[in-house]
This record gives structure tokens, sequence and C-alpha cells, in this order.
């Protein structure tokens, strides 16, 4: 995902796109916890795009309050 793909979302996308990764980033983390995990690489790329989608949703919070 990058950045400016997130930029285009609207607010309630963006809070439906966090819920998703940090749904896949639990799933991850217990696959890692038992074994099953085959992409290792998966989880920085999820933890990369929750933060990506936490920093425009906070850029687009402060331009709206101005």
């Amino acid at each position: 995902m990058k950045a400016t793909d997130v930029k285009v979302m609207t607010a309630d996308e963006l809070q439906d796109k966090l819920v998703a990764l940090k749904k896949e980033q639990f799933n991850l983390r217990f696959q890692k916890a038992t074994g099953q995990l085959e992409n290792t690489a998966r989880v920085r790329e999820v933890r990369r795009d929750i933060a990506r989608v936490k920093t425009i949703m906070r850029e687009k919070s402060a331009t709206a309050n101005g």
C-alpha cells in the first residue's frame, strides 16, 4: 500500500482499513506463535501500513481542525 492510495480515502474508509489491518496483524501474530507463519515479511508490511494509515488520519484531522 502506498501513501498516495491512503491519502485519497475518506475518514470512514481509513477507519475501516485500520480495523482490517489490525485484524490481519492479530492473525499474523497468532500464526507466528503457533509456527504456521510462512510469509514473515508480511508482519512488517502490515505494521507499516497501520502506521501509514494512522499518520494520514492524524494529518486529515489536523487540517480539518485548522
